[in-house]
């Protein structure tokens, strides 16, 4: 068995007094060059029922710039602040802490509305915000700056919203979102409501997450000038009804590699992905899809529409399900369009192949991009975590590798 060799191609680049990257990652190096820095005075600052102060919101009214503040676990009940302090990180102890809105939100625009610049916000838990314009999220971003991880937003109107800053990097990894959505009455969405709802940032990253089950909003939406979406678990399932899978409006240089896609039978529209439908006002205009697994359970569709002049490049993906590969300027190579490619149980969404899947040794070399590798070096492993991929012979085609007769299905690398 061989690792890919770019394992150790892409460096991240912490460079902070504080360092929270897990090191059970292979170099917790997968992924985007553009990563915030987060910087500890050193002081924590603990938060729950056993100490002086009891909720998030009062640690939110002492701390300062670089404190680190520790949420026990356990659940928040309408609590919401404005985290204003620069290099603040915020993490659940012990467990997640659970801030469940109840009607609370700071300003009128989210559970936390973050402010300052380069925050690190970790085991938490959002749900129920609801504000008078309905796009009430579990976290607001207008500073610069936000790394998430190993965090829990659900049934909030949106998961996470960002203003623009042509300066801010926000990377989402080991996170789940479900369910964000506007609920006029008992029956019906309004169409506003998006698990994830990135604006025009300088970059956006997400991997290992699982956002699912978006209600006629799209389960991942970016305006970002570049964005880096990384062995992901990306669905409706049976009874989500998402517009797009992944709706990238602007055009932006944009990266998908080894995510699993799949839209349900219940979807708003056609196309998993879309790219530049709104307008191509961005610089980069270069979309690039890569040994991704693609999976229609509608009756029909469009696997990647786009509208930019650049034909995207369309490479070692594999496609099941009825439809049209692409639509728009586009350049495939390589890919696998089948109606069963032998999925160890598509019935619980696990897209891993079987023997005897034409996906297997049919990839080829889809080379760099931008000085980006586009080779695949991980595999999502489910609940939010990965595992390196390894390579026999050739390249598969999608977002697995098949790992022999006997593959022991090994375990994720959680942090």
């Amino acid at each position: 068995m061989r690792i890919s060799g770019v394992l150790l191609a892409v460096a991240l680049g912490v460079s902070s007094t504080y360092r929270s990257t897990p090191s059970t990652e292979p170099q917790a190096l997968l992924g985007s060059p553009h990563r915030p820095t987060i910087e500890s005075s050193g002081r924590v600052i603990r938060v729950g029922p056993p100490h002086a102060l009891r909720k998030p919101s009062d640690a939110a009214r002492i701390a300062e710039d670089g404190d680190v503040v520790e949420i026990e676990a356990g659940v928040y009940e309408g609590d919401a602040e404005v985290w204003s302090q620069n290099h603040l990180t915020l993490r659940g102890r012990g467990g997640r802490a659970h801030l469940k809105a109840n009607g609370a939100a700071a300003q009128g625009k989210a559970i936390w509305v973050i402010t300052g610049d380069n925050t690190l916000v970790e085991n938490i838990e959002f749900s129920q915000a609801r504000v008078p314009d309905r796009n009430g999220a579990g976290i607001r971003l207008e500073g610069a700056g936000l790394i998430v991880r190993g965090c829990y937003f659900h049934d909030n109107e949106m998961g996470i919203l960002t203003n623009e800053n042509e300066v801010s990097d926000v990377v989402i990894e080991h996170s789940e979102f479900a369910s964000n959505r506007v609920v006029l009455n008992s029956e019906k969405s309004f169409p506003l409501g998006h698990n994830l709802y990135i604006g025009g940032i300088r970059s956006f990253t997400l991997r290992f997450s699982y956002v699912h089950h978006a209600m006629v909003g799209h389960n991942v939406k970016s305006r970002a000038h570049t964005n880096f979406i990384l062995y992901n678990r990306l669905m409706d399932e049976e009874d989500g009804a998402s517009s797009y899978i992944v709706d990238i409006p602007d055009g932006g240089t944009s990266y998908l590699i080894g995510n699993l896609l799949q839209q349900g039978p219940e979807s708003e529209n056609p196309a998993l992905i879309s790219y530049a439908a709104e307008s191509v006002k961005l610089s980069g205009l270069d979309l690039y899809v890569v040994n991704n697994t693609l999976v229609n359970d509608r009756s029909s569709g469009v696997f990647v529409k786009s509208g930019s002049p650049v034909p995207a490049q369309i490479i070692n993906n594999l496609f099941v399900g009825p439809g049209t590969i692409a639509s728009g300027k586009v350049e495939p190579a390589n890919n696998l369009a089948v109606s069963d490619s032998r999925f160890l149980d598509h019935r619980t969404y696990d897209y891993r192949l079987l023997p005897g899947s034409p996906a297997v040794d049919e990839g080829k070399d889809p080379g760099f991009a931008n000085g980006f590798p586009l080779t695949p070096i991980a595999e999502y492993h489910h609940p939010l975590g990965f595992r390196p991929r390894p390579h026999f012979g050739r390249l598969d085609v999608g977002a697995y590798e098949w790992r022999g007769p006997n593959d022991p299905a090994s375990a994720s690398q959680v942090p």
